[in-house]
C-alpha cells in the first residue's frame, strides 16, 4: 500500500483536530474528484511501520479528536490490509478517539455485502469506525454548504449502530446539517 499524504492537523475531513491519511489507488474515478493524482496505486510513499508510528505519535496530543481516512480510495482490496492493521492499533492505544473514513463505494450495496475486496477483512476493518461517509463524488450534486462530505448523494453513517442494525443508520442530527450565512442549521 501507497498513501498520498498525512495532514496532522487536519480540521476538514471529520470534527475538531484530526490526523488524516490519504491512501493511494481508485479505480472511482469521480469526475473532478479533488484528489485525481491520488487515483495511481503507485503514487506517494509505500506505508512502513515507521509510518503508521508516526500516525500514532501524531494522534497523542489530547487536542486531536481522532483519524481520517481518505484516499485515493481506502477501501480498495490493495489498500484493506494496511488501513485494518493501523485501524487495529489506532483503536488500541486511543479508544476514545473517533475514526472516520472517506469512500466512494457503498456501505450497504458494496462493503455489507462483500462486494469488494475480501469480505472478513471489510467487516473487520468497518467493525473499527465510528463514521462511514461513503458514496462517489457526483460534480452535479457537488454543493459547497455540506458538512464533511462534497457531493449531497453522501451519506453520513454511523458505523456501530448500522453494523447491528445490518443496514445504514445515518449520523444523527449535527452532521447531517447544511451551512447557511456562516451559521449552522437542522435540515
Amino acid at each position: 500500500m501507497n498513501y498520498a499524504t498525512i495532514k496532522k492537523n487536519d480540521i476538514a475531513n471529520g470534527p475538531g483536530v484530526r490526523v488524516s491519511l490519504f491512501v493511494s489507488g481508485c479505480r472511482h474515478h469521480c469526475r473532478n474528484c479533488f484528489n485525481r493524482e491520488a487515483w495511481d496505486f503507485s503514487f506517494g510513499q509505500p506505508f512502513t511501520d515507521a509510518v503508521m508510528d508516526e500516525i500514532l505519535a501524531a494522534l497523542a496530543p489530547d487536542y486531536v479528536a481522532g483519524l481520517s481516512f481518505l484516499g485515493g480510495e481506502p477501501f480498495e482490496p490493495e489498500n484493506q490490509e494496511g488501513l485494518l492493521t493501523l485501524a487495529r492499533r489506532f483503536k488500541e492505544r486511543f479508544p476514545e478517539k473517533n475514526l472516520w473514513c472517506y469512500t466512494g463505494f457503498s456501505f450497504e450495496q458494496d462493503l455489507l455485502t462483500g462486494a469488494v475486496g475480501n469480505p472478513d477483512t471489510v467487516r473487520e476493518l468497518l467493525s473499527f469506525l465510528d463514521v462511514l461517509v461513503d458514496g462517489k463524488f457526483i460534480e452535479e450534486e457537488k454543493d459547497a454548504s455540506l458538512l464533511f462530505r462534497g457531493s449531497a448523494n453522501q451519506n453520513i453513517i454511523d458505523v456501530p449502530a448500522s453494523l447491528k442494525a445490518g443496514h445504514m443508520i445515518l449520523l444523527p442530527g449535527t452532521w447531517q446539517r447544511k451551512m447557511g450565512n456562516g451559521n449552522i442549521h437542522e435540515d
